[in-house]
């Protein structure tokens, strides 16, 4: 089910719990900006979701409410992570969805790192 990109944040979302403890996850990185891990459903080979340790509903809080450290720690961790990977020499994607025309499903900012094999197109 998507939800609103705005709003008030729900610290009860599953990334909220999961940065608290309260949920296992497969960790691949983390850092004082991030903490990221795999995804349970993965879409490719290598699906990693990078998330902030502070409460962002989405993209839109983010950009408005985060400072630039925090912006650029969350850039460059997702360019370590493709790295540590070994993503760079074949490529990748990193997309993330923002409010419900988006299909956002959890109301926590989160980038999805996307390679390990062929993608399809991006969609138009």
């Amino acid at each position: 089910m998507a939800v609103k990109g705005t709003g008030p944040y729900n610290p009860e979302n599953i990334f909220a719990k999961i940065l608290r403890g309260d949920i296992p996850c497969k960790k691949v990185f983390e850092n004082e900006w991030v903490l990221a891990f795999q995804d349970i459903a993965p879409k490719a080979a290598v699906h990693v979701l990078i998330i902030p340790k502070k409460p962002y509903v989405s993209f839109i809080d983010f950009t408005k409410s985060a400072s630039e450290d925090e912006i650029s720690g969350i850039m460059k961790a997702a360019g370590k992570i493709a790295s540590d990977l070994g993503l760079d020499e074949t490529g990748y994607r990193v997309i993330t969805n923002a409010g419900e025309n988006s299909g956002q499903e959890v109301p926590h900012f989160h980038l999805h790192l996307l390679g390990g094999q062929p993608l399809p197109p991006f969609p138009v």
